[in-house]
């Protein structure tokens, strides 16, 4: 059985679907493993370190796809990609579902059975397969390195014989995968840093980070989590009293770096326009929400702005800019999955429809959209 691994077309997409170490594992599985030529150079993966591994790379996307049982990629394909594939092959990639309707509709249409890796289930079963946080985790480092490299003045304080300077001030807004590896990160380099989510198990795990959390706890915030995890939107009088707290504390913030995303909807406003009005010259906001339109209203998509004293950065794709380890990452969660749909013994595709997570993570099968939360 044929796996072909695509080079990336997407601006800016800097990642690739698998790595020399995971093309090993994929042949010791019994594939043939096909990579087409420069898929892995902006991540430091280069043609010979995949021909070493055991791949034939290939110039031809267009022969790859046409002999591949299972395709991988980072992003959703493009027209072209899935009119080549053929009927009953596996399509695996983040393929943003809500917002790409038509290609997955172009999937179904072909007859591809597509993965979307953003839907494999948050059960335990499932850990070594979840994309989301493998790739958040590193975006919540990279969010604080470039808010760091952005901010004006050190981190931790610095005491000299000409005096102290105080550490800065770091916010995070949000705190899932990305929020939690952020304040992590932003305490290992010194600064004195607050948290805010509107879950409250979360309160717990940024106090054991040696933050402080902030939010207003009354009875709403108490049953504001979902049975996946996920936040639950909130009432406009929850949302009104939270925005006054935050309004009073973000004005003594240095950098805030704001998370906060609910699937399928456009990002929630956290910081308004009069709040950064409030904060300090020199400021910095790291908004990781960019790519659903931000956290901020002064969002610009990959862009880094500054407005009223305040720079802004709004790249869309921070996973990218660390493209080594996020694909590693990404590379191995895909690896996972692809263990789950083939037979060990035969090296035979054998994709049970039955199983949780397959059927969690498919929105595409034998010429259907099969995913509950995209039908209709």
């Amino acid at each position: 059985m044929k796996l072909a691994v695509l080079k990336e077309s997407r601006a800016g997409e800097t990642r690739v679907a698998a790595t020399p170490e995971t093309v090993k594992k994929l042949k010791g599985l019994g594939l043939d493993v096909a990579v087409q030529s420069g898929a892995g150079e902006k991540a430091q993966f280069f043609d010979n370190d995949y021909t070493a591994a055991g791949a034939i790379v290939s110039p031809d996307k267009a022969t790859l796809l046409r002999d591949a049982d299972i395709v991988l990629k980072v992003r959703g394909p493009e027209a072209d990609e899935t009119a080549a594939m053929k009927k009953g092959a596996v399509y695996a990639s983040l393929l943003a579902p809500y917002s790409e309707k038509d290609a997955i509709a172009k999937l179904a249409a072909q007859g591809v059975n597509a993965f979307a890796m953003e839907f494999i289930p948050r059960i335990s079963r499932a850990q070594a397969m979840d994309v989301l946080s493998s790739q958040a985790n590193l975006a919540g480092y990279k969010a604080v390195i470039d808010a760091c490299a952005q901010f004006g003045r050190a981190f931790p304080m610095m005491m000299t014989a000409a005096g102290t300077i105080a550490p800065a001030r770091v916010f995070i807004m949000g705190v899932g995968v990305a929020g939690l590896q952020a304040i992590a990160t932003a305490r290992r380099l010194g600064a004195i840093v607050t948290a805010t989510d509107v879950r409250p198990a979360t309160k717990e795990q940024v106090v054991s980070l040696g933050a402080s959390f902030v939010a207003v706890e009354d009875e709403e915030f108490k049953q504001a989590e979902t049975a996946a995890g996920y936040a639950k939107p909130m009432s406009a009088e929850y949302q009104a009293k939270q925005a006054a707290l935050t309004a009073e504390h973000i004005k003594k913030q240095d950098i805030v770096i704001t998370t906060a995303l609910i699937p399928g909807r456009k990002a929630p406003v956290l910081v308004t326009e009069e709040m950064i009005k409030t904060m300090k010259p020199g400021s910095v906001i790291v908004d990781l929400a960019a790519e659903q339109g931000g956290n901020t209203p002064l969002t610009k998509p990959d862009e880094v702005v500054t407005v009223h004293g305040v720079t802004i950065m709004g790249y869309t794709n921070l996973p990218a800019r660390l493209a080594s380890d996020t694909s590693s990452l990404y590379a191995r969660n895909l690896f996972n999955f692809v263990q789950l749909i083939v037979d060990k013994k035969t090296g035979a595709l054998a994709l049970n429809w039955d199983d949780e997570i397959v059927k969690g993570a498919g929105v595409t099968r034998d010429g259907e959209i099969v995913h509950p939360s995209l039908k209709g």
